[in-house]
């Protein structure tokens, strides 16, 4: 592995005869892993009843690494939800905010999505998560995944993090800040990021994060925890970074990470004199990952509280019958649920939405989109299949080595064995795969194009 010269140079001077050790790799390719979407089984089952090598990483309790070769986005799992494709020390800092149902929580660099997904893992349906992505394009990316994975309580924004901390102040128990760096950590992975860096980018990376970082602290609620997280070595982005913030917030403290069970400590001469770095936590190369860096704040519970603003009363929407119809039909359980309208779209929104309010905020999804009403007739969308699917009165149960799963996959009818006229969910090994509507013992294939697998 070739490092740019001035990264190399640094590195070398920050730590002398450690260097070799540290930046060699542990494996010869890059690391490889899945995430298990605990909202689909238990990531034992996966360990289990996978059909692929899987090895438990050290970083994540629900992560696990697979062979460098192995193509995971093909598996009819993926479709479905059940894992997401992630390098095993990616999963780290999720983990370490110690989310539980029923909290409030940001994640404020969210795309692609693969923490974001651990995020609403941990909330079980219950609470409500803001993912929120800058970039407009990685924000369509991120919906597309949060679909994928059948998340319900979420709202996928696309804003600025000033904008959420203006509208939204000490509204959350906890916020993600997986921050965009200089990615000194995907040098293998990423020829771009070798041939890109230099210090005019970690000054650029530094300065956003730091921005990043004033947002989140007021979006934080009093007692509520903040996990900060970099895959890059340089020490503006890292434990100076968080130096100069518990500088700037004596309302801070931070959380020691020693115990975690992965990575080795913060780097002393990275910090201010004094600083202590040994609470922060790296993941080096010769630790099974590309690199990372993570800490932990937690903000005083008697911290000054921001006044939030207030949520305007919402109107109830004048929804369709055939909506309601459809849902008693093939979904009842949700035929109560609380419903809001986006133009011709019924969507089914998280229970906690209403109590906050969206000022300028851009929304790109608001919960699950259920569909629409087309000649008099309820449409349902993919993401109603892929959130409630499992639920659905009517199924076609298929298992992964059945032939009609990879036809299915490609966009092609099927024959319908278990499902009865009409629409009707689509699984496999009981995790959804979309819907389809069946007529005269074959289902129409409604998968959406851009997801099929072709070729």
């Amino acid at each position: 592995m070739e490092f740019p010269a001035d990264f190399l140079a640094r590195e070398r001077a920050l730590l002398g005869e450690r260097f070799a050790e540290l930046y060699t790799y542990a494996t010869p390719e890059p690391a490889r892993g899945i995430t298990v979407n605990t909202l689909r089984c238990p990531a034992s089952w996966v360990a289990e009843q996978a059909d692929f090598s899987v090895t438990a990483s050290p970083f994540c309790a629900s992560a696990f690494t697979t062979a460098p070769d192995w193509r995971p986005g093909r598996h009819p799992w993926h479709h479905a939800g059940v894992f997401y494709a992630q390098e095993p020390s990616a999963s780290a800092p999720a983990a370490l905010l110690d989310v539980r149902p029923g909290m409030r929580v940001a994640d404020l660099c969210a795309a692609p999505g693969g923490k974001t997904s651990q995020l609403a893992a941990a909330l079980q349906g219950k609470g409500l998560l803001v993912a929120n992505e800058f970039v407009a394009s990685r924000a369509e990316i991120l919906r597309q995944n949060l679909e994928r994975m059948g998340v319900t309580n979420a709202l996928v924004t696309n804003a600025d993090t000033a904008r959420l901390a203006a509208t939204w102040p000490g509204r959350f128990d906890r916020v993600l800040v997986d921050a965009p760096c200089s990615g000194e950590g995907m040098f293998r992975k990423e020829a771009a990021a070798a041939t890109q860096h230099d210090a005019a980018l970690v000054d650029h990376c530094a300065e956003l994060g730091a921005e990043i970082l004033e947002n989140a602290a007021t979006l934080l609620a009093p007692g509520g925890v903040l996990v900060y997280s970099t895959c890059t070595f340089a020490p503006q982005e890292d434990e100076a970074q968080i130096a100069s913030f518990l500088d700037r917030h004596p309302e801070f403290s931070l959380c020691d990470l020693s115990d975690c069970g992965f990575g080795r400590p913060g780097e002393p001469n990275r910090a201010p004199e004094g600083f202590p770095a040994e609470r922060c936590r790296r993941i080096w190369p010769a630790d099974g990952g590309e690199g990372h860096f993570m800490a932990k704040l937690q903000k005083a519970a008697d911290a000054e509280a921001p006044q939030p603003g207030r949520s305007k009363p919402v109107r109830p929407a004048k929804v369709p019958p055939e909506w309601y119809a459809f849902a008693e039909s093939c979904f009842p359980q949700l035929a109560q649920h609380p419903v809001t309208l986006a133009g011709e779209w019924v969507l089914l929104p998280p229970t906690e939405s209403a109590q906050l309010p969206m000022g300028k905020i851009r929304l790109l999804r608001s919960g699950v989109l259920a569909g629409s009403v087309i000649k008099k007739r309820f449409q349902p969308a993919h993401a109603l299949f892929m959130a409630y699917g499992a639920q659905c009165t009517n199924r076609e149960e298929l298992t992964r080595d059945d032939p009609r799963t990879a036809a299915w996959l490609r966009g092609e009818e099927i024959d319908a064995r278990t499902a009865q006229n009409g629409w009707c969910a689509v699984c496999v090994d009981g995790f959804p795969l979309g819907g389809g509507k069946v007529s005269g013992g074959r289902i129409k294939n409604h998968y959406p194009k851009g997801l099929r697998n072709l070729g």
